[in-house]
């Protein structure tokens, strides 16, 4: 999948992770704001990154600002922000779905 613009998912309440991803030439690069950034901040950059694999999007600039968001809200914002990023309409449901198994 290839970032053609900016894009973003989600909002910055409580429990809750906003997810802006834009267009990069030089991998992925994430930045994170989160409130519980030391005990959860490598696993929450690891549920991005990984989420974007399974994409198959190697290329981005991701901007997270968390408020305590759970893993499954997280890899839903990164799949609705870079779904719209990409200029898809489409979403393979079911593909998805077999991630969550």
């Amino acid at each position: 999948m290839i970032i053609k613009q900016s894009a973003s998912a989600g909002t910055t309440e409580s429990s809750d992770i906003m997810i802006t991803i834009d267009k990069n030439e030089n991998g992925i690069v994430i930045a994170l704001e989160s409130s519980v950034e030391k005990q959860f901040g490598r696993q929450i950059r690891e549920k991005i990154r990984t989420t974007l694999n399974k994409l198959d999007i190697t290329n981005a600039k991701i901007q997270a600002i968390d408020k305590g968001a759970l893993d499954c809200t997280i890899q839903a914002r990164t799949i609705a922000a870079a779904y719209r990023a990409a200029g898809e309409e489409q979403v393979d449901w079911q593909v998805i779905q077999t991630w969550l198994d």
